[in-house]
């Protein structure tokens, strides 16, 4: 074996950026607008005739695409909500809904340098390419509407995972999302902008992977909007067959512009028997950007879900990611973190619905708001007739900086079975004295110390990132604390 140390590969310029920019700086820069076709603003049957040709899409997905948007145009907004935030601002006719990326493979490259240059550069300076060089199984990249990059490493395409974009998997895999598209999980029926997604989606993830193969590393999906006044409706569909197991990873972000944006994506997540899937999304959406998501996951016998998630950004979030336990033994997960600063309202919770006996489920919910911003856990557990030794945990824990800042906690449990287990707890409280006084003691500053007891508070959802995104969300979190200290 040779002695020489291996040569260091030379760093692009964007990589550079990367590594020597701090966070917030690398999500807020914008490229100049490039695009082989763009939809007209405003929603109608016209523009989702044009999306679906412009996709060449079989006619039962146009059909669902139009089916969607009479339900969209028949549902009121949402209103009425205890606390819920102002959507009054979301127009949906002052939206572009579709603008396809200037990339001349349809569906997407499977070399970045195959990449139009402005596009390779933002993801260069996000830093997915290094990411998927170091620690991931594959990794697919949206810009705008379409998904402009998509790679599996060779290892797990002979186990039979598939690993693609949404568009591909219509005319690659049609009789499994025939079937599980939006059909069982996130009917068009479930909400308003449920409706609106199965309307007029766009790009997004499939998974799916073959009984019995577990996929060792995560896979990765990033989406990015780059175009103000645009919304971004990508749909993501899992299908975990029996025995196997998948760790998929989720980034979003986008620069700030004086207008609106708009996203909407929807999840589908199918865990099948003695399965397990872990959903783990860092959200760090600019704050003009309403964040209005599906995401659901049916879990079967001995099936184990797990949903983590960060809520960084956005000027509104409002975001319940629900798990329906169908299968004896069933168990699911939740650990999110959300953070509200100035102008920023995050409606944050977990669903889950206990349909069968000896299911179980945890919930912890971490909240900290400053600057007059606001956080809020939406809940709610629901245990069934016949769910018998079903066990429930709710955790919710708020930190707040300052008087100005509000955080609500908003539970709803229906129990219908007597033998079961449910426990719900609520904490929130500001950075004592005491705990500053003794890190002082020890030699931190005031600032360090305080980011120091955050990072703290924060844990439960770095432990279970991989290290490069728990590393992004503590120093997101940083970033944001910044000039609220003191």
């Amino acid at each position: 074996m040779s002695s020489e140390e291996p040569q260091k590969r030379e760093l692009t310029t964007a990589e550079e950026h990367f590594r020597t920019t701090d966070s917030q700086s690398r999500f807020d820069f914008k490229m100049a607008q490039k695009s082989a076709f763009q939809a007209e603003k405003g929603l109608n049957e016209e523009t989702v005739r044009v999306i679906s040709a412009d996709k060449d899409e079989p006619e039962w997905m146009l059909q669902r695409r139009l089916r969607a948007l009479k339900l969209y145009q028949q549902m009121p907004m949402p209103t009425g909500w205890p606390g819920q935030p102002d959507l009054s601002e979301v127009d949906v006719d002052a939206i572009v809904p579709y603008i396809r990326p200037d990339v001349e493979t349809r569906g997407g490259v499977r070399d970045w340098n195959d990449l139009p240059e402005e596009i390779r550069d933002t993801f260069d300076k996000l830093g997915i390419p290094e990411a998927e060089r170091n620690s991931l199984s594959g990794v697919g990249a949206q810009y705008e509407s379409e998904i402009v990059y998509q790679n599996m490493r060779e290892e797990w395409e002979e186990k039979g995972v598939v690993f693609c974009n949404m568009d591909e998997a219509v005319q690659k895999h049609p009789e499994l999302v025939e079937e599980y598209f939006m059909t069982k999980c996130v009917p068009p029926s479930d909400n308003k902008f449920a409706a609106l997604h199965g309307a007029i989606w766009s790009g997004g993830s499939f998974v799916y992977v073959p009984e019995g193969v577990s996929v060792d590393m995560p896979v990765q999906a990033y989406f990015r909007m780059n175009s103000a006044g645009m919304g971004q409706f990508e749909h993501t569909l899992i299908i975990a067959e029996k025995g196997s197991e998948v760790h998929y990873i989720e980034g979003c972000s986008a620069p700030k512009y004086s207008v609106f944006n708009l996203h909407s994506g929807a999840v589908e997540v199918f865990v099948k028997e003695d399965a397990h899937v872990q959903y783990s999304t860092v959200q760090n959406w600019s704050k003009n950007t309403y964040n209005l998501n599906t995401k659901r996951a049916i879990v079967g016998k001995r099936g184990r879900m797990e949903w983590v998630s960060g809520s960084m950004g956005s000027k509104v979030t409002m975001l319940y990611p629900a798990t329906i336990l169908n299968g004896r033994g069933a168990s699911d997960n939740h650990i999110t973190i959300a953070f509200a600063s100035e102008g920023q309202n995050i409606d944050t919770g977990a669903k889950v619905y206990h349909n069968a006996p000896d299911t179980k489920s945890t919930i912890v919910s971490k909240s900290i708001s400053k600057g007059g911003g606001r956080t809020n856990y939406r809940g709610l557990v629901r245990i069934g007739h016949g769910a018998t030794n079903a066990a429930c945990a709710v955790e919710c824990d708020a930190l707040m900086f300052d008087n100005a800042s509000t955080s609500d906690t908003m539970p709803h449990i229906e129990i219908h079975e007597s033998r079961v287990d449910v426990a719900h707890e609520a904490t929130v409280g500001k950075i004592g004295d005491d705990d500053i006084f003794y890190l002082q003691s020890r030699g931190l500053s005031d600032d360090a110390a305080k980011q120091l007891i955050v990072s703290g508070f924060i844990e439960p959802i770095t432990s279970e990132l991989p290290i490069e995104y728990a590393v992004e969300l503590n120093r997101l979190v940083e970033l944001e604390m910044e000039g609220s200290l003191g």
